[in-house]
């Protein structure tokens, strides 16, 4: 390496207190994510007596509703980053409000009857949600404006992984435990509901911060000669903000191919996350078994993540995100034996899941940073936050879907939904349908995120490349 390429690369390298107060973000994103996906749709059709049916177009209409103003929130972040100079604004609103509404999401209790609860909890989730885009859509568009270099982003965002992996753990494990540890059904959800969103706001305020450093990047004169971000905002209504998010996906074929890759993803592993509580309850035949799933899945993921990021630095994101992806769904299929042979053995499956999900996490968030740059040298713009916007957007309706995939596969099955202190008995089709929830179908959907990897053709050389040529 040339001597004058050296300090270039020194100059990258971000300051450990930018990536902590980055990587805290995370204990936010990854406790939405993970508790909704995990007991919601359970809280619905075991505490409320909603069909399961019913129970996942909830969950689906509250993450249309995601999609839907996901782009808007990028174009506007976009605008208030040209306006102030930062996105920390609406990063703020969404951190300050989301505690309300995910606690009174889990606050309606069973007398209200099926029909008044799911509609309450379906406006409170919707609320929640929309408090959370305010956060997560400028959120993700930081690590583009943090550092412009390769290994670099790597490394802020497999920090923030292993924060992430380390926040489904303790909700995962911990929210359901909180749920227990009321005098009845109906209490515990509300403690947890109170607890888990005061958490997820704290983590939140706490990676608001990070914008600052963002912003103070996008103003100094040496940034903008090298070519970094320089803050652009998208003009015109709403019509025009989401023509900006359609034109964003014409015109990067990168950000296509990634960004399909990440929807089917997150729909595997949504699937998997809606369907845990109902294979612990059912298949390992212990409702506190969700606990050990998550300990499964995620210890070994916060050992994993530094290995994948050494992975990416010696053979590339894409071909690690790829073997990543190949793991995962071996051990997700692994698991279908349990339809004949349920048992403690599952947890050895999703322990290997676990490693590979680490990659999964990590990896496409270090991708997406280098694409929103390629674009940025190639087309002149700094749109981060329309990228983001659809990105956010793409996730959502993968998290979303999996929610709908299991309800639909439990309901085709025969499942007896049933309110607080009933228990019922489930068909042994359902008890099959809710196995090939967690093991066959994450597995396809894998599958088909391989095929769309291969469409993935940035490599290091392209991020890389000065922006002067």
């Amino acid at each position: 390496m040339s001597t004058e390429a050296q300090p270039e690369r020194e100059s990258l390298r971000l300051p450990a207190r930018t990536i902590a107060l980055y990587a805290v973000g995370s204990l936010g994103t990854g406790g939405y994510a993970t508790l909704p996906g995990l007991v919601l749709t359970y809280f619905l059709t075991d505490n409320l007596g909603v069909a399961a049916l019913a129970a996942g177009l909830i969950v689906t209409l509250a993450k249309i509703w995601d999609v839907v103003i996901d782009p808007l929130i990028g174009a506007a972040s976009d605008r208030q980053l040209a306006r102030t100079g930062s996105r920390r604004g609406f990063m703020v609103l969404g951190a300050l409000t989301l505690p309300v509404f995910f606690a009174l999401t889990f606050a309606v209790p069973p007398s209200w009857g099926p029909l008044a609860g799911s509609t309450c909890v379906l406006l409170a989730f919707l609320a929640t949600a929309t408090s959370f885009s305010l956060f997560q859509v400028p959120y993700v568009a930081l690590p583009a404006e943090l550092t412009d270099g390769y290994d670099e982003r790597t490394r802020l965002l497999g920090w923030r992984v292993i924060v992430l992996t380390a926040a489904i753990l303790l909700f995962g494990a911990g929210g359901p435990e909180l749920r227990g540890a009321g005098p009845d059904q109906v209490t515990g959800y509300l403690v947890m509901g109170v607890v888990a969103g005061v958490a997820i706001g704290i983590g939140m305020l706490v990676a608001t911060r990070t914008a600052d450093a963002a912003a103070r990047r996008t103003t100094t004169a040496s940034d903008i000669v090298s070519g970094g971000p320089q803050p652009e905002a998208a003009a015109g209504g709403i019509r025009a903000q989401y023509a900006d998010a359609v034109h964003t996906l014409r015109r990067s074929q990168p950000f296509r191919a990634l960004l399909g890759t990440f929807l089917l993803q997150a729909l595997a592993t949504g699937t998997m996350l809606a369907a845990a509580q109902y294979v612990a309850t059912w298949v390992l035949r212990s409702e506190g078994a969700v606990t050990f799933l998550f300990v499964a899945l995620v210890g070994p993921a916060l050992v994993a993540t530094p290995l994948w990021t050494l992975a990416a630095r010696r053979t590339g994101k894409e071909r690690a995100f790829a073997a990543a992806g190949v793991l995962f769904l071996l051990a997700a299929a692994s698991i279908v034996g349990a339809v004949w042979v349920p048992g403690a053995w599952i947890y050895a499956s999703v322990a290997v899941a676990g490693i590979a999900y680490a990659g999964l996490q990590c990896l496409p968030m270090a991708m997406l940073p280098d694409v929103i740059s390629h674009d940025r040298r190639t087309n002149g713009s700094g749109r981060s936050g329309s990228f983001t916007g659809v990105w956010t957007a793409g996730e959502t309706i993968g998290f979303a879907l999996g929610a709908s995939v299991v309800a639909l596969t439990l309901a085709a099955t025969g499942y007896v939904s049933s309110v607080a202190g009933v228990t019922a008995s489930q068909p042994a089709e359902a008890v099959t349908g809710i196995v090939l929830s967690f093991s066959i179908l994450p597995a396809l959907l894998m599958a088909g995120s391989l095929l769309t990897l291969r469409g993935y053709r940035l490599r290091r050389a392209d991020i890389e490349q000065s922006p002067a040529a």
